[in-house]
C-alpha cells in the first residue's frame, strides 16, 4: 500500500506542474482533482481509500492499454462513456509512476487550451 500512496503522491505532483493546473475539492476534503481552465483533467479520489486515479483517454491505444491495468474500469456517473478510465494504484501488476504520468498528460491535453500546450511544449523542450 505505501508504494500505491507514493505512486499517487507522484502523479499528483506531476499533475500540479502541469501549466495552470490547480487542486480542487469540489466533493469534500477528502475528494481531490486536478483542473485546467475550469476542467476535470484527473480524479485522484478520495484520500481515505485505497489510492487509485480516473483520467480521461480519447486515444484509442492509450485507453486500450488503461483499460488492462489490474482493476482498471470505464469511470462511474456515466464517465466512461466519454472515455475516462478509473485505475486502482494498490493493485498487483499495477501500472507504473511513469505511465500514469503519461495518462494524466494525455488527459490534460484533451482539456486544456491551446495556450496551454504550447506553454508545457516549451517547458519540456528547455528542460529535456
Amino acid at each position: 500500500m505505501k508504494a500505491a500512496v507514493r505512486k499517487w503522491e507522484a502523479v499528483r505532483e506531476f499533475a500540479l506542474s502541469l501549466p495552470e493546473a490547480v487542486e480542487e475539492f469540489p466533493w469534500g476534503p477528502e475528494d481531490c482533482v486536478v483542473k485546467v481552465n475550469k476542467k476535470i483533467f484527473v480524479f485522484l479520489g478520495n484520500t481515505d481509500g485505497p489510492p487509485g486515479l480516473s483520467v480521461k483517454l480519447k486515444d484509442e491505444a492509450l485507453h486500450g492499454h488503461a483499460m488492462t491495468a489490474p482493476g482498471a474500469a470505464p469511470s462511474g456517473y456515466g464517465l466512461g462513456k466519454a472515455g475516462w478510465v478509473s485505475v486502482p494504484l494498490a493493485e498487483k501488476g499495477a501500472p507504473s509512476t511513469e505511465v500514469l504520468c503519461e495518462w494524466v498528460e494525455e488527459s490534460y491535453r484533451t482539456v486544456c487550451l491551446k495556450r496551454h500546450l504550447k506553454e508545457w511544449e516549451a517547458r519540456i523542450e528547455t528542460t529535456g
